[in-house]
């Protein structure tokens, strides 16, 4: 950019910032600026005397002095003028953020830089809201909306949440009628439909408590477990492959899976739950449970295909690094391998010190090309063994740094410590193993850790989470859209003992949490993204809850927990990268125990948008594709599930009404319940009584209310 373009941003008259806009200014403006002006304008250069990096230089301006407006930005982007960039016009969608920034009137935070000095932690490094102590926030005052009388919040979230609606004009859509409201609660927490038999028992009583005892029930079935423990298995991108060449069968991955999901069950606290996945092996009177736990760090994936100094260990530390980032702090930390981190405090030193932990860690084999059975697993002491991690035998202590992340090029010793951001803590001098129980404890004692998830579980209960990209809590994230609430979540989490039933028993009982959807208040046009929460959001039923209810539909579903798959026994392993493993197998139980490989995707979790084994998944995509219908209209197992549900409905004695109390939690309606009359009367001539039947469970199947919760 030339000095002309950017001196334009000036001209709006200064303002006062609003939160709103300094978090516009940081997920929008700065990756613009970074993207088109830093080339020119940055730490390196200053072309016309001007430097776009940071808020001093911003201000200063450049050799041409300061201009009276900003029509002259745009016209200059738009090349109708001034051509700025030169040579090539930035796309249409930057050119809207940049008018809608001149438009604010060009707010910028106080000494933010668009590009990082080296490995120097600034003052506005370490003012930036996730690096900040968690804060104690008061409990905002009832607001009014105008009435004679405040609208009381029992639950502190809806006065956090009540306050901001208020301050924007806006009031919460009416609470959701009880079908509605037991529908989705069962779907949440169980991610399972209501029988009709639940729904109605909760529609019947009206004693002040029949929504609380609910949840109490939910939260202390088994299906919880099963619901959130899948949560957090896409987080750690969970696997039952190694993800090496060959893509080598874990026949043990499976005991890390079914331990996350007890835990989910017990309630473990969510500190210990994180120091058994470090570090359980090293635990004070380490049990069998917490060794299987280190199966987190096990499943990173390999590799090569050697056992000797080829093998590209390197790698799969770099997999372990990034995904304890992204799951445990919201931060991605693999950029650091190359060089220090281009927008976030986190240095190439951070890194190294990290992976002088990992590295002094004894990872085991699934088996490779030259010597295909498994090795190195730990031993339980009930003689099984698992998936698991130990201290190394060597390789323990500091690492040098790798120049430019190449391993053959070693530059100074980076001591094993943590990110300087989040304190820089270094070993004790007396650490002779790895370190990775100190790591362990740093993790679940900064602020980031309680942020990262309070805003995941408020994700899969909303739609959305307070910070939107819930893998990243750095400079190219999104801010929180309610940080005063985020804090005080996350400190009554730490308060509770680290308890997430306690969380979800919050969350879940707020008003907010009950709110029905948009009732034709035009006011709520003002909140078009629902940020404010105004109102309930539909949401799709995942992969896995559409696959459930199927087979609680047709009568089919397997409630066995747990368990492996039947992978071929190891002496008949013959997998090369040319011939790697490939499997699916087949099964009535839910599927959070669908077999799940790391470079073969599950046909039905990849047409569906199931969680990325190869890479933390903070948020699922939500698609709707033609393949999707075709998978509901032709796919064998929709067609026994199709089987299995008509052969149920014909045992009723209402089986229409009964075809919309199982799979929609309500009775037909008279329009309803006459046109489906109509539709069996002539699919019954074309078909037969069951063929019938069969094609009107199909459609129900691919309807959009049975695919949603509202």
């Amino acid at each position: 950019m030339r000095p002309t373009l950017c001196l334009l941003i000036l001209a709006s008259p200064a303002a006062a910032a609003t939160p709103e806009q300094l978090r516009f200014f940081e997920a929008e403006v700065r990756p613009l600026l970074v993207k088109h002006c830093h080339n020119c304008h940055g730490p390196k250069n200053q072309s016309g005397g001007l430097r776009l990096d940071t808020a001093d230089g911003f201000k200063a301006g450049g050799d041409s002095g300061s201009l009276s407006d900003g029509r002259l930005l745009l016209s200059a982007v738009r090349h109708e003028g001034p051509e700025m960039p030169p040579k090539k016009k930035i796309p249409d969608a930057d050119l809207a953020v940049f008018t809608r920034w001149v438009k604010m009137g060009a707010p910028w935070p106080a000494g933010g830089v668009v590009s990082r000095p080296k490995g120097v932690i600034t003052a506005d490094d370490r003012a930036f809201w996730a690096f900040q102590p968690l804060m104690r926030v008061k409990i905002p005052a009832a607001p009014h909306f105008g009435g004679s009388r405040p609208r009381l919040a029992s639950n502190p979230i809806d006065a956090f949440l009540l306050a901001r609606l208020e301050a924007k004009g806006l009031a919460p859509a009416p609470p959701a009628d009880r079908r509605t409201l037991v529908r989705r609660l069962t779907y949440g927490l169980a991610g399972l439909p209501p029988t009709p038999e639940e729904v109605e028992t909760f529609i019947n009583d009206s004693s002040p408590d029949a929504y609380g005892r609910l949840v109490e029930r939910l939260l202390a079935a088994p299906a919880f477990g099963e619901r959130w423990g899948r949560h957090w298995l896409d987080v750690v991108r969970y696997a039952d492959t190694a993800g090496d060449n060959s893509d080598y069968p874990v026949p043990q991955a499976y005991r890390y899976r079914d331990w996350v999901i007890q835990a989910a069950n017990d309630d473990m606290p969510f500190d210990a739950f994180t120091h058994a996945q470090i570090a359980g092996d090293l635990l004070p009177g380490s049990t069998d449970a917490q060794k299987i736990a280190t199966g987190y760090l096990a499943g990173a994936r390999r590799f090569g295909s050697y056992e000797d100094k080829r093998y590209q260990w390197w790698l799969t530390y770099e997999d372990t690094i990034e995904n304890m980032g992204r799951a445990f702090l919201g931060l991605g930390l693999s950029c650091s391998r190359c060089h220090d981190h281009k927008f976030d405090p986190i240095f190439q030193d951070d890194y190294y010190a990290l992976y002088g932990i990992f590295r002094g860690t004894r990872y085991p084999w699934p088996g490779i090309e030259l010597d295909k059975k498994p090795r190195d697993l730990v031993t339980l002491s009930t003689k099984e063994q698992a998936y698991a991690v130990e201290e190394g035998k060597r390789w323990i202590g500091d690492v040098k740094i790798h120049l430019a992340g190449d391993p053959t090029r070693e530059g100074k010793t980076a001591p094993r410590r943590f990110l300087r951001i989040l304190g820089g803590q270094a070993l004790p001098a007396d650490e002779k193993g790895s370190g990775r129980l100190h790591l362990a404890r740093w993790l679940t004692s900064n602020p980031l850790f309680a942020r990262v998830i309070v805003n995941r579980v408020w994700r899969h209960h909303f739609g959305r989470g307070f910070v939107a990209t819930p893998n990243d809590f750095g400079r190219q994230g999104r801010p929180p859209s309610h940080p005063e609430l985020l804090d005080h979540l996350a400190t009554r989490l730490v308060e509770s003992g680290w308890s997430l039933k306690a969380l979800h028993r919050l969350v879940v009982t707020s008003s907010a949490y009950r709110m029905g959807g948009d009732d034709g208040d035009e006011k709520r046009s003002h909140d078009p993204d629902n940020e404010l929460l105004s109102r309930s959001a539909r949401r799709r039923l995942d992969a896995e809850q559409t696959r459930d209810t199927l087979l609680i539909l047709s009568g089919h579903l397997d409630r066995t927990r747990g368990g492996g798959h039947p992978f071929p026994p190891a002496a008949k392993w013959g997998y090369t990268q040319h011939a790697p493993f490939k499997a699916v197998y087949e099964t009535d139980r839910r599927g959070v125990y669908l077999m799940a490989q790391r470079i073969q995707r599950h046909p039905y979790l990849a047409l569906f948008d199931g969680a990325d084994t190869n890479a933390s998944t903070g948020g699922r995509p939500s698609s709707t594709t033609p393949l999707q219908a075709l998978y509901l209209m032709n796919d064998p197992f929709v067609t026994r599930a199709a089987k299995g549900f008509a052969a149920r409905l014909m045992r009723e004695k209402a089986p229409i009404d009964a075809s919309f109390l199982l799979a929609l939690g309500r009775p037909p309606t008279d329009d309803e319940r006459a046109a489906a009359g109509e539709a069996l009367a002539k699919l019954r001539r074309k078909a037969g009584e069951a063929g019938a039947w069969e094609a009107y469970a199909r459609a129900l199947f691919m309807t959009n209310e049975l695919a949603h919760v509202d």
